[in-house]
């Protein structure tokens, strides 16, 4: 089973050297040495030209193991509520990247909420904007791609409690990416104030205070049940540490203050 890129040259360049010349623009230089050794990463999702720099400044930052799972919204609607491919492999401008099918069966084991369907994967840019700059600073990357569509609190808690197990029994690094952006189409002033409050939480690794701040206040972050479940699993393997990357808007790159979308990255550790 390989799965087609569905917005290469559209979000991303869909060839080979402009997105490496992409890359290297958008991901700082930082030595080995520096790197973070992160459970996880919350990253933006736009189109590069709008929110790459805070993704690569995010990415950038921590060491990526060759074993990763990305966690995004369901922008479609299609496939299942919590859907994992399993099997085959993703095609990339810079080449293949694999699915990791045992820590993906250590997934499934572990939750009873999660359910295998590529259908919810063939057309969702969310996890496929990540994979270039995971692919970049990891050769040997493989990956177990989770759309979430909007769920429970509870069944964040259950998904996210059965992803920090299966990381456990799996045995090897693995980073949890949780793939969103922030506030859509309001002034800058506007987001910027309910991105704060969301933020806020994220920082003091408060899931179930995220949660009910982004749904109690109408904040539209598409990436709100992905970041839950992330925050849950990451506290169930010890997480003691989110800091704040960078923050930035869609004004910054289009010049257009009065509808923004927010982004943002954010580093958790132990």
């Amino acid at each position: 089973m390989l799965r087609s890129p569905a917005v290469a040259g559209q979000f991303y360049p869909g060839n080979e050297a402009s997105l490496v010349k992409t890359l290297n623009d958008l991901i700082p230089d930082i030595q080995p040495e520096e790197k973070k050794e992160a459970l996880a990463v919350i990253s933006p999702h736009a189109g590069y030209i709008y929110s790459g720099g805070v993704a690569g400044e995010t990415i950038g930052r921590v060491k990526v193991p060759e074993n990763v799972i990305i966690l995004g919204p369901n922008h479609t609607g299609y496939g299942a509520t919590v859907a994992l491919m399993d099997q085959g492999a993703w095609d990339m401008p810079m080449g293949e990247v694999p699915v990791n099918e045992e820590l993906a069966a250590e997934i499934v084991e572990n939750s009873s909420q999660v359910q295998v369907d590529e259908v919810a994967h063939r057309f969702e840019h969310s996890l496929e904007v990540q994979v270039p700059f995971l692919q970049h600073m990891q050769k040997n990357l493989t990956i177990a791609p989770l759309v979430v569509s909007h769920v429970s609190y509870q069944t964040c808690v259950s998904v996210g409690n059965g992803l920090a197990e299966a990381i456990k029994k799996y045995g090897k690094p693995v980073l949890i990416v949780a793939s969103t952006d922030m506030t859509h189409y309001e002034s800058r002033e506007s987001a910027s104030s309910k991105d704060s409050m969301a933020l806020e939480r994220i920082k003091a690794l408060d899931p179930e205070g995220l949660y009910n701040t982004v749904v109690g206040n109408r904040i539209s972050m598409c990436g709100i049940m992905p970041t839950t479940v992330t925050l849950i699993a990451a506290l169930a393997l010890g997480a003691k540490k989110a800091e704040l990357i960078r923050y930035t808007d869609s004004g910054e790159a289009s010049g257009d203050t009065s509808k923004v979308v927010g982004y943002a990255g954010l580093v958790i550790t132990k």
